[in-house]
């Protein structure tokens, strides 16, 4: 029965990782194969053993999506026309490591996958940094070979990390401007932004590039990370969930006229215009230990009608990792998580485990 659940989960975003693979030449010896990126995330310090090969520490949350019919004149997916959309979703730490400790700067992440009834789901996985610093798969293939970790210190080569910069200088202006993102106090008075372009398609065929990013009701507040606590992240997000349902917005950018839509790494200007498409609520949260969201893999490109890929490959590269790390992951033995149920049931009521 596990196998056969597996492979319910796994077919509809395999089937479309092999199709885009396909037809990029993804399986040509000289392109950027998912297994070159296995191995290049594994010698970046990448755990393995049954977790996710990146965003490895994380927990399961569920709830539902209420949408606020502004975003139905620009696109036709159920999501957009439907009140109470039941929601799964994960939070996450941009770690290789499912045992990391907790630190305020590290990349945060929100992943959901919204199921309207009788209507094709949607996923999406979102990070905090505004920006995406990587164009494309070769610029991936890079960073992740910079960052190796270096057998005598345990960490990357300053070098190489350094080197990749000066390398790749197209980059620097979106690292910069994640270098001067606000670091909030949490998961739940954080922002997560799609990082990737979509084309939104409305019912009379008319098409729209956006990007979005959940923003929270909470006021963000900055971060006052807890010295040795390694789950100081996970403890508040227990804490706040337990204390009262979690809320965002979920803001639709409009591309403007001179926004670049197929290059992440592209700042969009200021004063585009945003629609407020509905409000995410979250009032549960699961240890990954059995939880709801261990065995989904968060496809950007498992999207519904109304919802079409922008030519951003990175999305084709999201998507072939997402699922090689799946196919790895669900052979192999996986131990608890670091956010087990007893530290849930504990952080939920004040204590420690």
């Amino acid at each position: 029965m596990l196998a056969l659940r597996w492979l319910g989960v796994v077919a509809v975003p395999t089937a479309l990782a092999l199709a885009f693979l396909w037809a990029g030449g993804g399986f040509s010896p000289d392109r950027i194969t998912q297994n070159r990126l296995m191995a290049e995330l594994h010698n970046a310090g990448s755990y393995g053993h049954g977790f996710r090969r990146a965003h490895a520490k994380g927990v399961c949350v569920s709830g539902w999506f209420d949408a606020s019919a502004d975003a139905t004149q620009l696109s036709q997916a159920a999501v957009f026309h439907e009140r109470h959309v039941p929601v799964i979703g994960r939070f996450a730490l941009a770690v290789g490591q499912p045992y990391a400790p907790d630190s305020a700067t590290t990349v945060r992440s929100m992943a959901l996958r919204l199921m309207p009834p009788d209507a094709p789901e949607w996923r999406t996985g979102m990070n905090d940094p505004p920006v995406l610093p990587l164009r494309d798969a070769r610029d991936a293939s890079d960073f992740f070979a910079s960052q190796q970790i270096d057998p005598a210190t345990g960490k990357p080569d300053p070098a190489r990390t350094k080197a990749f910069g000066v390398t790749h200088p197209w980059l620097k202006p979106a690292a910069e401007e994640n270098a001067r993102r606000f670091i909030s106090s949490g998961f739940a008075d954080d922002t997560f932004h799609s990082l990737d372009s979509f084309i939104l398609v409305a019912a009379d065929g008319r098409k729209t590039a956006v990007r979005w990013a959940m923003m929270p009701m909470e006021p963000a507040m900055p971060s006052n990370g807890k010295a040795g606590d390694h789950e100081f992240l996970f403890r508040k997000l227990i804490s706040d969930i337990h204390d009262h349902p979690l809320q965002w917005h979920l803001v639709m950018t409009v591309a403007g006229a001179h926004d670049v839509i197929n290059d992440p790494s592209q700042i969009w200007a200021q004063d585009d215009q945003t629609i407020d498409a509905g409000t995410l609520t979250l009032n549960a949260i699961e240890s990954e230990d059995g939880g709801p969201c261990t065995d989904i893999t968060f496809d950007p490109l498992v999207l519904p009608p109304g919802i079409q890929p922008s030519d951003d490959p990175i999305l084709q590269v999201r998507s072939a990792a997402y699922m090689r790390s799946f196919l790895r992951r669900s052979g192999e033995k996986r131990g608890p998580s670091a956010v087990t149920p007893n530290l849930i049931q504990a952080s939920s009521e004040g204590k420690k485990p």
